[in-house]
């Protein structure tokens, strides 16, 4: 008893839209399809709603299943991990499947990764029926899949334990990361933005949080431009001075000759929209020399800072590696006086600005020649500096944290579907339990 290794139908391994009482009138949590990401194992609410009739019910820790197109596609499967505070029944968008463990069948945390797993995603993807463009998965189709599930809930546990020890690191990296980019970009706004130690010197007091010698760099006056009241002795440039500019292209995907077996990394805005951090280290597609060679910016160097141009505006990223792009992009190859994150934070603090001279009758898209003439702020080259010494040991810190995250989830996805499967068992799975609690 407990090592055996059954296979039952998915509705019966596991609740598929198990039963939640909400009374109409009410408020309650509300998660929508946005909060759902791919590379995030939880979701929290996006809001908190009346509730009306509709909409999927669920409680914390249920599993949200994306059922549409190409939101199931992408991979939009996650836990609703309720914030700190908030607490019992919540409903969502109704194109969730909720999915839990079954009582004295499937431990919940496993009925989770038995979701992730790519068998039965893909699955899941093959029974969608409807209309093309909006098809979806019926939830009584699931029934003809038929689900591994360990005798042993003990063996469950173990199972979701191991995966789920590598999803709390790579979460508390990417919370390490975001940390430290607000501290980076904090800095920015008020020394650059705010003009805080400079509005400090004004009233005469020493600027907070900084060195004399970092201090003794701002100005004590403001004074008029055309850009407003900034800091005295600073410049106005224009995008331009940052740096060389580039934009890039797709070289023909009909000619193999450019993407089988290519190594050179290639990216697109929807590469940016998944990004975790500010940092890019790979690339969803790669092309070869001779694609490369197709792109009048050919390869692009570590550091550059990377913005789209269209679909949207506003993606923004420092390359860890030598990259290639896109259309959709202007990219930054900065100059050796301006750091990189002064770049990407100064894009930032001026997006408005920049959408405001996009152009495009589809959709959105700033060209190269509206972005070069947009006029910035540029403090002296000593400052420039001594912000550089402060944030460059950030980004590479954030750098370090996201090449584990890389690493930790390659990990579990080829632990996933051997753990799931049974290819792999744990032995004594008791006793490593025991040893984990």
């Amino acid at each position: 008893m407990g090592n055996k290794w059954n296979y039952l139908p998915f509705t019966e391994a596991v609740e598929v839209n198990p039963s939640v009482p909400l009374k109409r009138g009410k408020i309650y949590p509300f998660v929508d399809m946005k909060a759902v990401e791919s590379s995030r194992r939880g979701a929290s609410e996006s809001e908190s709603r009346e509730f009306k009739s509709g909409g999927a019910r669920f409680m914390p820790f249920d599993t949200l299943m994306a059922r549409i197109t190409p939101c199931l596609e992408n991979g939009k499967i996650a836990r609703y991990i309720p914030s700190e505070g908030v607490g019992g029944p919540a409903f969502g968008s109704t194109e969730f499947i909720v999915i839990r463990g079954r009582e004295g069948v499937t431990d919940n945390d496993y009925a989770y990764y038995l979701t992730k797993w790519e068998e039965f995603r893909q699955f899941a993807i093959s029974q969608m029926t409807g209309s093309s463009g909006r098809q979806r998965v019926p939830a009584d189709s699931l029934a003809k899949f038929l689900a591994p599930a360990p005798e042993s809930l003990s063996e469950q546990r173990a199972i979701a334990h191991i995966l789920g020890t590598l999803d709390d690191k790579i979460e508390l990296n990417r919370q390490m990361a975001q940390t430290l980019e607000s501290i980076a970009r904090a800095i920015f706004k008020s020394w650059f933005v705010d003009f805080d130690p400079v509005k400090a010197k004004m009233e005469g007091k020493q600027p907070e949080g900084m060195t004399e010698e970092i201090a003794a760099l701002f100005p004590d006056r403001l004074v008029d431009s055309e850009l407003g009241m900034i800091p005295e002795g600073w410049d106005i440039a224009t995008m331009q001075d940052l740096g060389t500019i580039k934009g890039g292209a797709t070289p023909s995907t009909k000619n193999p000759d450019y993407w089988e077996g290519g190594t050179n990394h290639w990216i697109t805005p929807k590469d940016m929209s998944n990004l975790d951090s500010i940092v890019v280290l790979d690339t969803s597609r790669k092309i070869t020399d001779s694609g490369m060679q197709r792109i009048s910016s050919r390869q692009l160097p570590a550091g550059t800072v990377l913005m789209s141009s269209r679909a949207p505006v506003g993606y923004l990223a420092i390359s860890a590696i030598p990259i290639s792009i896109n259309q959709g992009f202007i990219a930054i190859v900065c100059n050796k006086s301006i750091p990189n994150s002064y770049v990407l934070y100064l894009l930032e603090s001026n997006m408005d600005k920049i959408k405001m001279s996009s152009g495009g009758s589809t959709f959105s898209e700033i060209s190269k020649r509206n972005f070069r003439p947009i006029k910035i702020l540029l403090p002296n080259k000593d400052l420039l500096v001594k912000f550089n010494e402060i944030i460059e040991p950030i980004v590479d810190k954030m750098t370090r944290l996201q090449r584990e995250v890389t690493t930790l989830s390659s990990l579990r996805d080829a632990l996933l579907p051997k753990l799931i499967s049974g290819e792999l068992r744990i032995k004594d799975f008791e006793r490593f339990l025991g040893k984990v609690a």
